[in-house]
């Protein structure tokens, strides 16, 4: 087996050689002149190529969308990737301020260079990375999904997913798992996966009454003449972060003893490379590379992160390729002797300006937005600042969010959940209905308003901060925290369960919650069946439309310690 210290070297070079590559293609696309060539760049090493996209959260077309300014790690992951961001991520992978890569990969300066590099992502422009890594690599190449596919926007909600699943099938994956696809339901979830022609692969979902497998485990492939078994890991917190009535006789979790048992199993049918395509999160990937022997690689998804290197978790690779299509990794390996020799690794950028469309994805992306133009492109209103979301606490986007149910519900306090997906908006740039449903789409949508005391308040922000802080990675479900609306507090995230929160206050007022006081609270993503409501989206929409001028507002009241 090759040496920690080889695999650092290896991982340092790929590194240079991404960092550079990005570094040329960044004076390219400013001078209008970059090329696929310089995306597809890559010293291609080895017999086997895995292809990795993951978190695309129904995004067909080509989008803003920034990376987060804060996300914080605690216990053995604080201050490491992926909780670095902004100048601390660009001197760690060695990146220059104001390149292609410092705006593909952080908050740094976002506005400015958008308008430089433009938009990222588009699944026909995948297409096209994707096909042509398969006529240079032919033979060679797997395809791998990591789910949070088929579901979040306005047309994969309308059509319960079927465009995503239509256009995906034009890129041919060879295997997915899943998280959202879940909260389109049982049956749902079962007639999309019967006419995939690919495996959706989940070791840890069972039948709840017989524990009987729901999905296949893995799946054995051959490619370059090396035995690779892929096995697949959906969110293990699925009936947790998302409504167990929508999934009521299965059963998730992480089940490594399960894990391990599926991996030896794998080895004993002769597998060369073991694979682990997975949605449990950076940092569970991580622990769990650590405690489950003999899987060589981890293709992590769920939490979003782009990290421009292969990280090494004892002699496991992790790959993590960010979200809403801004990203394809590519990771060749030379595979010998059931072991990894070598390997060479770029996290791919599509610039979508810089990338020919794929005409038959293309029109399949076409023909499922035909029926919805008109929702698509009506305006609502005018973005005055940049709109974002992604963080581990309010962007102005959840801010807005926030003052529309407090406006249109009459509410005093506001609640959104930390959900990381969702389009950026630059300053000046009108606001589309698809821009909003690009942040809300889903299938339990009701926005509610009730009355909630202030201890329950604190006991919501509590429960959120330890699935988001808790040390042990296993008992963390990704996502970030839940957004307030008319609330601020303080929180230490070096505290444990029920001592993170204090110092509780409304923010109109600037009087302390009273923990015995019930106040009227308007939100909306709740897990309880039958919650009633109008959709979020038809409130934000209501509420910008009266508006017309959106600011972006950077305050939300939340003090935050112990980092």
């Amino acid at each position: 087996m090759i040496s920690r210290r080889d695999f650092m070297t290896a991982a340092s070079a790929a590194a240079m050689l991404g960092a550079a590559g990005q570094g040329r293609s960044s004076r390219a696309v400013a001078q209008g002149k970059l090329g696929q060539s310089d995306l597809l760049q890559f010293d291609a090493t080895g017999n086997v190529t895995l292809l990795h996209v993951t978190d695309l959260h129904g995004q067909l077309m080509p989008l803003h969308f920034r990376e987060p300014a804060i996300n914080l790690g605690v216990g053995d992951n604080k201050g490491v990737p992926p909780h670095l961001t902004g100048d601390a991520f660009l001197e760690r992978f060695k990146l220059r301020t104001g390149t292609a890569a410092a705006y593909a990969l952080t908050a740094n300066d976002f506005s400015n260079l958008a308008r430089v590099y433009g938009r990222m992502g588009g699944v026909d422009r995948i297409a096209t990375i994707v096909k042509a890594i398969r006529a240079e690599r032919d033979g060679r190449v797997l395809l791998l999904d990591g789910g949070d596919t088929w579901t979040n926007s306005w047309t994969a909600h309308k059509t319960l997913g079927q465009d995503m699943v239509d256009v995906m099938a034009t890129l041919k994956p060879d295997a997915m798992t899943g998280h959202w696809e879940f909260t389109l339901g049982e049956a749902r979830v079962k007639a999309v996966v019967g006419q995939l022609g690919f495996p959706f692969l989940a070791q840890n979902v069972r039948d709840k009454e017989f524990e009987d497998p729901v999905f296949p485990s893995q799946k054995m492939f051959e490619r370059g003449g090396v035995a690779i078994a892929v096995i697949g890991q959906a969110l293990p917190f699925t009936p947790i972060a998302n409504p167990s009535w929508m999934i009521p006789n299965w059963t998730f979790g992480i089940r490594e003893r399960e894990m391990q048992a599926e991996v030896d199993s794998a080895r004993a049918a002769g597998a060369d490379l073991v694979v682990l395509l997975s949605h449990n999160g950076f940092d569970v990937d991580r622990k769990m590379a650590g405690r489950v022997r003999g899987i060589d690689v981890i293709l992590t998804g769920h939490t979003h992160d782009a990290i421009p290197e292969v990280t090494l978790a004892g002699k496991t690779l992790l790959v993590a390729s960010g979200c809403h299509g801004k990203f394809v990794s590519r990771l060749d390996l030379d595979v010998q002797g059931k072991q990894i020799k070598g390997f060479n690794y770029r996290l791919i950028p599509i610039f979508s300006d810089a990338i020919t469309p794929d005409a038959e994805t293309a029109a399949v992306i076409a023909r499922h937005r035909a029926p919805f133009v008109g929702d698509l492109g009506r305006v609502l209103g005018t973005a005055d600042g940049l709109l974002y979301r992604r963080g581990n606490f309010n962007g102005t986007l959840d801010n807005v969010i926030c003052d529309a149910m407090l406006s249109e519900r009459d509410a005093e306090i506001a609640l959104s959940p930390g959900i990381r997906w969702g389009t950026s908006l630059l300053p000046g740039q009108p606001i589309t209905f698809e821009d909003i449903t690009n942040a809300t789409a889903m299938s339990y949508p009701a926005c509610y308003r009730m009355a909630m005391s202030g201890q329950r308040l604190k006991d919501i922000l509590e429960d959120v901060a330890d699935n988001i802080f808790n040390p042990d990675p296993y008992y963390q479900q990704g996502g970030d925290m839940v957004r307030t609306g008319g609330l601020g507090y303080k929180i230490d995230i070096s505290k444990r369960m029920g001592a993170r929160i204090s110092d509780l206050t409304l923010l109109k007022s600037g009087t302390a919650l009273d923990a015995a006081k019930d106040y009227t609270v308007a939100g909306w993503a709740s897990v309880n069946q039958n919650t009633e409501g109008p959709p979020i989206w038809d409130v934000v929409a209501k509420y910008i439309e009266n508006k017309k001028t959106i600011g972006a507002t950077e305050t939300n009241g939340v003090l935050i310690v112990g980092q």
